[in-house]
């Protein structure tokens, strides 16, 4: 058995993605390869064969290794619901509320269930390959690590140091990360890749040589900007902050981006269309009077994201939209917001125990304790489509409703209104259907491309590793992997 980790000298410098590449490269080797990340922060999350949920970024590491999607593949998972607490999910259950004040006493306490992950991955492996959390520069929350360094000690993992260049003061940051951490936390330490790199790459060859003289540590790799990362999902949020050019003569898909959004990978199969353009309307900017549909995606704290809705005037973007004739859907927390209320009786988001909606469907959703964590198939629109369903509240609906889809075997889930118009459904991923995504966009008026979205992710997965093979001493990484 071998494993090696990548961890970075900070957040977004493409860790997620070059742990997925390097799976796909191992896996194409011929290795049986398991992906493992310790401790996730993130709402952007995936169901588990298993029934639990895990990080996006492990699911699709997964798809990398050929393999289906495990709660071991990331025990410990934080979704953010407000400031300063998090929702804490191990092995894919809920386990109650995090909060500032006893984040590092329980984190300390979870170490031994990270670790019986971590053996039984090993048991099912060749190699395992681990992604690291923030950055282990950040020695203030060194004490109870189990992200970084505090689990690469535990299991004796050694590690390999991610920088972006893209962002400026690669150098520094790989050095610095040298300085400032602990001479055994440097120990653990083999080796940098330089990351996200634009242009020829002899002109950073003097940098290259001066970071492994002032690291002692030897290079991997200049990985240059690859364009296949762009059609991999993306596990954090921060990506949807980022401005893009408006395209002309699309039908326009506009998204509210709420505080708390979740599963927002929802999007992506929609991003790929050629007549599409999904447009993320920030907060203090009105949704485009000109488009063709307003999707209300997931949330992690519905009701708080409902008044924010309310705060920006969404909503009298949203019934003006409908009153023009306009489309609407509404995916999981963005269904809920659409009925005539959201109870939240047992504190399960927070202090305010109710939410009027914005009317537009019959229905009511009280939330509860229980968290259903499903896989799930069905047809709607007279396509076949496979989802997964992934909230905490139960909606009652009006009698004689016409249903979004028919889940298997024959369970009906969402509405869609009287005047088919506005549309609710608690499934995620359904886009990733071509055939369905099709007929959904014949409603706009657009013509979909029918190609299965992981059928995209699949062939990004394939390009990614063929240039990692290329940029990558993936032989390199290989040797330190199986010392261990």
């Amino acid at each position: 058995m071998a494993a090696i980790m990548l961890q970075g000298t900070g957040s977004d410098v493409g860790k997620s993605v070059l742990v997925a590449g390097l799976c796909r490269a191992l896996a194409n080797r011929g290795l049986h390869v398991l992906p493992f990340k310790p401790q996730n922060m993130s709402n952007n999350a995936a169901v588990t064969v298993d029934g639990g949920e895990i990080g996006r970024a492990q699911a699709l590491q997964a798809l990398a290794c050929r393999a289906e999607a495990h709660t071991d593949m990331n025990p410990v998972l934080l979704k953010p619901q407000a400031d300063r607490t998090s929702q804490l999910i191990v092995h894919g259950q809920v386990r109650g509320t995090l909060g500032s004040s006893n984040f590092r006493e329980a984190r300390r306490a979870l170490l031994p269930e990270v670790l019986a992950s971590w053996e039984r991955l090993r048991q099912r492996s060749d190699i395992v390959v681990v992604e690291g959390a923030g950055s282990p520069a950040e020695i203030n929350l060194r004490a109870g690590d189990i992200a970084n360094m505090g689990f690469s000690r535990a299991a004796n993992v050694p590690v390999v140091l991610v920088g972006d260049i893209d962002r400026g003061g690669v150098i520094a940051s790989l050095v610095g990360t040298r300085a400032v951490i602990a001479p055994q936390d440097a120990a653990m330490i083999r080796g940098f890749i330089v990351n996200k790199f634009r242009g020829d790459p002899a002109l950073f060859a003097d940098g290259y040589a001066a970071i492994e003289e002032r690291t002692g540590w030897r290079g991997f790799g200049l990985v240059p900007w690859l364009s296949a990362v762009s059609r991999l999902p993306s596990e954090d949020a921060v990506v949807l902050e980022r401005a893009h050019a408006r395209s002309e003569g699309k039908a326009i898909v506009a998204c509210p981006m709420l505080p708390r959004i979740a599963n927002f990978d929802d999007l992506d199969p929609l991003k790929a269309e050629p007549g599409v353009e999904v447009v993320m309307v920030p907060p203090g900017q009105p949704i485009p009077a000109e488009a063709a549909l307003i999707l209300l995606p997931g949330s992690k704290a519905t009701i708080a994201d409902m008044e924010f809705v309310r705060q920006q005037g969404w909503d009298i973007d949203i019934l003006a939209h409908h009153r023009r004739g306009g489309m609407i859907l509404g995916i999981c927390a963005g269904f809920q917001m659409l009925g005539q209320s959201i109870a939240d009786p047992h504190g399960i988001e927070g202090q305010t125990p109710y939410a009027p909606g914005l009317a537009l469907l019959d229905a009511q959703t009280v939330l509860g304790p229980r968290k259903a964590l499903l896989q799930v198939s069905g047809r709607a629109m007279g396509e076949d489509f496979t989802g997964y369903e992934m909230h905490m509240g139960q909606t009652t609906l009006a009698p004689d409703v016409q249903p979004f889809g028919l889940l298997a075997p024959d369970r009906p889930d969402g509405m869609i209104s009287a005047d088919g118009r506005v549309m609710g459904t608690y499934c995620h991923g359904l886009f990733s259907s071509g055939p369905f995504r099709r007929a959904f966009l014949a409603r706009l008026r657009v013509e979909g491309d029918g190609v299965d979205h992981e059928t995209r992710v699949d062939a990004a997965l394939d390009d990614l590793a063929r240039e990692l093979e290329r940029h990558l001493d993936i032989d390199g990484l290989l040797k330190v992997a199986r010392a261990i």
